[in-house]
């Protein structure tokens, strides 16, 4: 299956890692994000069309892969790089996380050639983000490039496989899982055994210290019943029948949101002490993962008024908070007694605060009333019911609606 439709972000990235690859010096690239977005796809369709030689290996199989056999890698792509002196040689380590110390190795190897000034060029990809990032502030400052791949949008989804809107909300974003939605149990079992079970046991359990690993499953469980909602971490640990601590959920919460899941939106209030100290609004980065794990067939989602119009919440803040991983902006909600707004976008100079609708938008809306009149945004915006479209909004970059 070829990915190359994706946009506007996959061609961009595609057009840019094309013109780093035909410029003379060196660099050091890492491609992180969830699993199942075509990292790996991407990188060898660049690869593939360039006019230099390359390596391209994966530390994501069975055998166990260590530092030595990241070396001898390297190794392979220096000799190719001395035999090709003008135009250098790439060496693209998929899902490095894996492999113990290997920002440290990376460290070593990377100076040795600086200082040799061998014309190699490092693709380092990883799958869980939060992993890759550890390694890279622990040992790498300073040498590193970072691009981030969020999860696909609606718009690559139905240039690629021609989802509808309705198919977008409750199917999601897995371009692997896409081939399978006329069979929605298939697709289902799909996306509960080869895309979460392996991002929970793999990238998160088998690559990180976590004490309570029963916890940190009904957490994401917990978390994608209730996306969309804000909820406190007491009642969350009441909910999940645990007597543990609440700075252990943040943490595993935090976990979750690295491996590319779920996450926890923190509240706009203004000050970044009271953002910190906040309940977070839980929100799957994938609405594929609510589905599947409602065990509702796509004819009862969509009967079910609640579900599907918290399937359309959830599609609006993941469209947003994917674009902010990739870098446009930040993503809060906000709440004061019983006035909320959904959503509240800060980018460079702009705020703007969304509310969503799926069905007919009230007469007034007063949470957007009283957060305009605290804090002044650039634009309020109704995203469904009498408002924007939600489909034109999921079309549209993130960036079009964030414009001062």
């Amino acid at each position: 299956m070829s990915i190359s439709v994706r946009k506007p972000f996959q061609r961009s990235f595609v057009a840019t890692l094309g013109a780093r690859l035909r410029e003379p010096r060196r660099f050091l690239q890492v491609v992180a994000g969830a699993r199942q977005v075509g990292k790996t796809t991407v990188v060898e369709q660049v690869l593939d069309g360039a006019d230099m030689p390359s390596v391209f290996v994966s530390a994501d199989e069975p055998t166990l892969h260590d530092a030595a056999w990241l070396a001898a890698q390297w190794e392979r792509a220096r000799l190719l790089a001395r035999e090709s002196v003008e135009r250098g040689a790439v060496l693209a380590l998929d899902e490095v996380q894996k492999i113990p110390g290997w920002s440290e190795t990376v460290k070593r190897l990377w100076d040795e050639d600086t200082h040799s000034r061998l014309p190699l060029k490092v693709l380092l990809l990883g799958s869980a983000p939060l992993l890759v990032q550890h390694g890279l502030t622990e040992s790498l400052a300073g040498r590193f490039e970072m691009l981030y791949l969020p999860h696909w949008s609606f718009g690559e989804m139905r240039t690629a496989f021609g989802f509808s809107l309705e198919q977008y909300l409750y199917f999601g974003a897995f371009p692997g899982a896409a081939p399978l939605i006329e069979d929605p149990e298939r697709w289902r079992r799909y996306v509960l055994d080869a895309l979460i079970e392996p991002t929970i046991a793999r990238d998160v359990l088998l690559m990180t210290r976590v004490d309570k690993p029963a916890l940190l499953r009904r957490l994401f469980e917990l978390g994608c019943r209730y996306s969309g909602q804000v909820l406190s971490y007491t009642k969350m640990l009441g909910q999940l029948h645990d007597a543990g601590n609440t700075t252990t959920l943040a943490h595993y919460l935090a976990l979750l949101a690295g491996a590319g899941l779920l996450m926890g939106i923190p509240k706009y209030a203004g000050t970044a002490v009271r953002q910190r100290g906040s309940s977070p609004k839980l929100q799957v980065l994938n609405t594929a993962l609510m589905a599947a794990l409602s065990g509702l067939t796509p004819d009862q989602a969509r009967a079910d008024r609640t579900f599907w119009g918290r399937l359309t919440e959830s599609a609006v803040g993941a469209h947003l908070v994917n674009a902010a991983a990739a870098g446009t902006g930040e993503v809060f909600y906000w709440r004061e007694g019983n006035r909320e707004v959904d959503f509240v976008l800060r980018a460079a100079r702009s705020v703007v605060a969304i509310e969503v609708k799926s069905g007919r938008a009230p007469d007034s809306l007063p949470g957007l009333a009283a957060f305009a009149e605290a804090f002044r945004p650039t634009r309020t915006l109704l995203v469904g019911g009498d408002g924007a479209p939600v489909e034109e909004f999921l079309l549209k970059p993130v960036e079009h609606w964030a414009q001062a």
